[in-house]
């Protein structure tokens, strides 16, 4: 079903009010950090004299000011929400001005003299590697022996590859306001994918209990997982301020100071060892993966598993062995970020797969289909490396689907006559597959609650845990709840998520919001109207079996003319002296996970996409031009198709992002040069396909999982769909040599990076012609 999104029009009129678009309390207070210089340095003494005694200036907060413990870390303590003896990366605060004004603080911050003694700073995966500076022990996947079927393999091929990180780029920065009220609260309105941690993190700080702070979201413009944990410093320091002056406290970070302060995408680097058949059917595979964690754990152990876990993305291996750490370097603290690792665990799988197709001069997309999870009554090829079978496996249909509607292999043989005729602009095509799991890596994560009331007038009040960052979630729960109730959504009012009404809630990502949120709204609505019935079947003279609920109306089983209005049976209800308020709450069932065997069940099911890109390349600049993208990808029974469309889209195209063209680059002394659109360039329009073909994918079979309405979660998954494009480009720049040969690719593939690659295959034109004519004599 096609619905508009509920917030549509405040979105393009601008009436849709943010954390820092609120009407301002008298006294409101702005804050701005005092920046270390140094990415690693002890800090020797801080004398906050001068910023004090500036105009506007009411407080210098430092770490000696925190009541509570100096520390937000989510997972591990590690975290110092001010740092105290020493700092940890280039920009940390090691102070922050409370004044008058933004202009006031940010002038003052700039007159605390702060003394440092420099120390060696780790700014690299392989410094850290040298260094040995992890921090955690190494996670471990694996099934059968990797080693051995690596020696008996008659094929085999090694190769690494460097995976760069992302900026999150939401277009509203991180922003807190927090207020004392007049009981002693700490009310807080956040930009918050996670409104109950950032409660639990605040009363850390505070040294108080969590039931003394309201923690509120009214909508986010854009999270993409950066603000999952990474609002939670942010509304921390502003509680801090708030609690030492009594005043009110806003902050909001300039884009620069977003750039500077807040994690990233985790770089990966994998170095990978493939055993496999002449047929390019997978017999082995050996990854070592490290992940950039920054200077602080954050969510890196989860996002490091979950790239183990989604090497396989749809392919088979008997026997695997995948090892992973997480390095510990002197930059910003990377995190969660759409797709969760993921990402980077399926750009390694389909390098391998890449490299293997490439050895045996194959059809990339042949050995693709060769090695995918099929379930051929055994049980043999459909159980993942970490024991979960993979099940309701639309892929191979699918596939076999986008390649009849894409005209993959006609437009296959159209390119190899254009790249015969053009020198120096080569064209690729490329489909690749996503087999993504919907589930929190952390069992206890996939809960949730909603409280709904009914008022005697018939309007509706929806409470749920999760929270609007654009995506669409409130107009699935307005679908929910009007779907069940049988009313129309104009009764229905979606109110901001706050602690205070559904508490101890999970972080609304690992694009799960639908389907948790989905099922406790749906939860508290089916007892509410399984209150509503006897009262409508006596109203209606009907047993309680024959009462309907549909179209803002109630009547028995058959005759709607015989209905009355829902508004008479609420009021009826109201009478009789029955509740007209909810909770719901769901759990989802079967999940398992060991963290130390990396063995499991951790996902409730998985959802399945392809794509088919086509690129074009200059051999002179190594600028590329999509050309025509085609994405089918599963979203079961959609609870809002125009919603999932866009979904898919805006995913697609952060994902061609990340493998494109944002790149971030640091000097020697960890400081980020791309800390501004100027220097970090996201995609525009220019980069949009100019012909973009999206469908959504029509199950022919029943799912085994009951998922909310048998829809499925699509917040993640799309974003995996432009490995298409990566491949694409790899398939382009193959072109420009004259015998086949492996493409080295870098990760984003910037036109730098594309024409490097083109100078590679070109250069090794002598060696290969060599080879071949050795192989030959």
């Amino acid at each position: 079903m096609s619905r508009r999104h509920e917030s549509a029009e405040g979105h393009v009129s601008g009436s849709a009010i943010y954390t820092d678009e609120q009407h301002p309390p008298s006294g409101l207070l702005s804050l701005w950090p005092v920046q270390s210089p140094h990415a690693h340095a002890r800090v020797l003494a801080i004398d906050t004299t001068a910023a004090a005694a500036m105009p506007g200036v009411v407080r210098v907060l430092t770490a000696a000011d925190i009541p509570g413990e100096n520390d937000t870390g989510p997972i591990l303590h590690d975290e110092p929400l001010i740092a105290a003896a020493l700092v940890s990366y280039h920009g940390q605060p090691v102070a922050w001005v409370a004044a008058e004004d933004e202009t006031a603080a940010r002038a003052a911050a700039a007159c605390v003299a702060v003394n440092y003694e420099a120390l060696p700073a780790c700014l690299s995966i392989s410094q850290a590697i040298a260094a040995h500076a992890f921090h955690l022990p190494p996670a471990r996947v694996a099934r059968g022996d990797a080693a051995t079927a690596l020696d008996c393999a008659p094929q085999r091929v090694c190769g690494e590859i460097a995976i760069g990180g992302q900026d999150h780029f939401y277009l509203e920065t991180q922003a807190s306001w927090v207020q004392l009220d007049a009981d002693g609260l700490i009310q807080i309105t956040a930009s918050t994918q996670h409104p109950t941690e950032t409660q639990i993190i605040v009363a850390r700080v505070l040294g108080i209990p969590s039931n003394r702070v309201v923690c509120r979201c009214l909508r986010m413009g854009g999270g993409f997982g950066g603000k999952e944990t990474q609002a939670n410093p942010f509304a921390a320091v502003a509680a801090l301020a708030a609690w030492t002056t009594g005043r009110p406290v806003r902050i909001k970070l300039s884009r620069q100071l977003d750039m500077q302060l807040t994690g990233k995408r985790h770089p990966f680097f994998a170095s990978y060892e493939a055993g496999f058949d002449n047929d390019g059917v997978l017999q082995a595979l050996r990854v070592q993966l490290y992940a950039d964690g920054g200077w602080s754990a954050d969510l890196s152990p989860p996002v490091l598993m979950r790239a183990m876990v989604h090497i396989d993305n749809a392919y088979f291996c008997p026997h695997v062995e995948i090892t992973g750490l997480i390095a510990k370097t002197n930059l910003a603290s990377n995190t969660a970020f759409r797709g969760f690792g993921g990402p980077q665990g399926m750009l390694v799988g389909e390098e391998v797969i890449a490299r293997i197709a490439a050895e045996l001069n194959l059809p990339a997309d042949l050995v693709r289909e060769r090695n995918f999870y099929r379930d051929d009554g055994d049980g043999a090829r459909n159980h993942t490396p970490y024991g979960q079978p993979v099940v309701d496996n639309h892929l191979p249909e699918l596939w076999q689907q986008l390649k009849s509607s894409s005209e993959f292999d006609a437009r296959r043989r159209t390119i190899a006559q254009f790249n015969a005729a053009h020198t120096y602009s080569k064209r690729g095509i490329a489909i690749t597959p996503v087999k993504f799991g919907i589930s929190f890596n952390k069992t206890e994560y996939n809960q949730a609650g909603a409280l709904v009331h009914i008022y005697t007038d018939g309007s509706i009040q929806l409470n749920h845990g999760g929270t609007e960052m654009g995506q669409g979630l409130h107009t699935k729960m307005l679908a929910v709840a009007s779907r069940v109730l049988g009313v129309d959504t104009a009764r229905i009012r979606v109110m901001p998520t706050s602690t205070d009404k559904v508490p101890n809630t999970s972080a609304t990502a690992a694009s799960s919001g639908s389907d948790l949120n989905g099922q406790a709204v749906r939860a508290a609505c089916e007892t509410l109207r399984d209150r509503l019935v006897p009262v409508a079947a006596s109203m209606l003279g009907c047993e309680p079996d024959a009462v309907r609920f549909a179209e803002d109306s109630v009547f028995p089983d058959g005759d709607t003319r015989a209905g009355l209005p829902f508004t008479d049976v609420v009021h009826a209800a109201y009478n009789a002296r029955i509740s007209l308020s909810a909770t719901g709450y769901y759990r989802t069932p079967g999940l398992s996970w060991d963290p130390k065997q990396g063995r499991g069940h951790p996902f409730y099911y998985f959802a399945f996409g392809a794509a088919v890109s086509e690129v074009e390349v200059c051999g002179f600049t190594g600028v590329h031009t999509l050309r025509r993208v085609d994405l089918l990808h599963d979203v079961g029974d959609s609870l809002a198709e125009g919603i999932d469309r866009g979904q898919i889209e805006g995913g697609f195209v952060q994902g061609l992002g990340w493998l494109t063209c944002e790149e971030l680059r640091w000097n020697d002394q960890g400081r980020l040069l791309t800390d501004a659109p100027s220097t970090y360039k996201i995609p525009t329009l220019g980069e949009v396909p100019r012909d973009f073909r999206v469908e959504l994918f029509r199950r022919s079979r029943a799912p085994s999982t009951q998922v909310i309405f048998n829809s499925k979660g699509v917040g993640e998954p799309p974003l995996m769909l432009a490995l298409s494009v990566r491949e694409a480009l790899r398939e382009a720049v193959a072109a420009f040599a004259s015998l086949p040969q492996p493409v080295h690719l870098a990760s984003p593939a910037t036109p730098e990076a594309i024409f490097m690659a083109i100078e590679r295959v070109r250069a090794a034109q002598p060696q290969a012609i060599a080879d071949a004519l050795d192989v030959g004599a």
